[in-house]
């Protein structure tokens, strides 16, 4: 096993697909240093194409191990690990591989091995498999995300293996200790001339390919069917192979493939240009709100300030009332026995002399009117209208400095009086 591998327990084959559904739920939702690094957003797709690929093809499980970077770099990434079934001349034989999920899956494709076991050997100048026995097909080329997925991939596998097989089994003397297992798991090395995405894996220990050993023909049926390791016959599956499929079903598949992926581009534009769309009619929403506040509370203020206008008019109609009552009352008496000083009554000598200098003001600007009338109708000659003009506007010039005086002695007044009141209620 590989150092610092993870694998799910091991159950019976009614149970496996529950453990690796338990044990994929466990690692992909750890967090901290320990967490895969697999993007957050993609972790429930990667599980999905896990569980889907072991319930279509229980031979393969799901692990965690250690994978090494071309550039040094080391990473705890999942893989499918198990055997791949492929059919040879209507028998069925399993292809030993490991698909490791690198960081990017599943935008990008991931990397498969074939690890043939210490019997075997890769078949020189094989389409598909190097020598180090990392695959290249079309599907892993034409990786299309989000439609691509493993359950598709390793049925391609299966088809081009069953069309021409990748491993040898070498010629041997028969031996009488027991042959060590198919399954063991690979310690993976970068091959630095390889891309960034395909790497490659060196094969297990005591698996040289220039060992001594004659190659043989490709795996065939035996007397009684299966494949052979050391000795050891697998028995064949009682299915049948499947209906090989059409080159034309297969490029109508990768157009689809690229139609949905084309569409997927279009969708996630879309969704971008709406979302900014959306967010501007929020921003247009949240300023057409605000406006609406304000426009409320001015419609409140210019109804309070109505209501107020209101009173002010029930207040003002009163007066008039009272004044054209009185008016009626006093219409028949003599213009002569109603004195118009005494009209209005003051309450202090402060307010009396307020009123003599505000009357003596008007009067004065009445006066100083009639003289600029007459002299426009040439009634008094100029030099007698400035020289009235001049007295009068000295007079004028006293009479507002008197009242200002007196205004500034009635607000000293009041201000006193209100510190009294406030004293006093202290």
């Amino acid at each position: 096993m590989c150092e610092g591998a993870m694998v799910p327990p091991v159950t019976g084959p009614g149970q496996s697909t529950h453990s690796s559904v338990q044990f994929l739920n466990n690692v992909l939702s750890q967090r901290g240093p320990s967490a895969l690094p697999y993007d957050e957003d993609v972790k429930w797709l990667i599980r999905q194409h896990l569980v889907s690929v072991i319930q279509e093809f229980p031979s393969l499980q799901a692990k965690t191990a250690m994978f090494s970077h071309n550039d040094g770099r080391t990473m705890n990434l999942l893989q499918a690990e198990g055997t791949v079934p492929m059919y040879y001349q209507d028998v069925m034989y399993n292809i030993p591989v490991i698909i490791w999920l690198l960081e990017s899956y599943p935008r990008q494709p991931p990397c498969v091995y074939v690890t043939p076991t210490r019997d075997m050997i890769i078949k020189s100048g094989h389409p598909h498999v190097n020598a180090s026995g990392m695959v290249s097909i079309h599907y892993l080329q034409a990786w299309v995300f989000p439609s691509s997925n493993l359950v598709d991939l390793v049925r391609n596998l299966s088809l081009l293996f069953g069309q021409d097989p990748p491993l040898y089994t070498k010629q041997s003397a028969p031996q009488t200790r027991p042959s060590p297992p198919p399954h063991t798991a690979q310690s993976v090395q970068m091959n630095p001339i390889q891309s960034s995405h395909m790497t490659s894996t060196s094969l297990p220990h005591g698996s040289n390919p220039n060992a001594q050993g004659a190659l043989v023909r490709p795996p065939v049926p035996g007397p009684r069917g299966g494949y052979i390791y050391n000795n050891h016959r697998l028995p064949p599956s009682p299915q049948r192979p499947p209906h090989m499929e059409d080159p034309s079903e297969v490029f109508k598949r990768n157009a689809i493939n690229k139609l949905v992926e084309m569409l997927h581009n279009d969708m996630a534009e879309l969704r971008k240009t709406t979302e900014v769309e959306m967010d501007g009619l929020f921003n247009t929403q949240a300023v057409l709100r605000q406006r609406e506040e304000q426009l409320e509370r001015g419609l409140r203020e210019m109804q309070e300030e109505k209501e107020g206008l209101e009173q002010q008019l029930q207040v003002t109609l009163t007066n008039t009332d009272v004044l054209e009552t009185w008016l009626r009352n006093n219409e028949d008496k003599k213009r002569d026995t109603i004195d118009i000083d005494n009209v209005f009554e003051l309450c202090d000598a402060l307010s009396k002399q307020m009123l003599e200098c505000s009357a003596a003001d008007l009067a004065i600007e009445d006066i100083l009117y009639s003289l600029d009338k007459a002299v426009q109708e040439g009634t008094i000659p100029v030099d007698a209208y400035l020289k009235n003009v001049r007295a009068l506007s000295r007079e004028q010039f006293f009479q507002r400095a008197t009242a200002a005086k007196v205004r500034a002695a009635q607000m000293q007044s009041q201000v006193a009086s209100m510190a009294s009141r406030v004293s006093y209620i202290s």
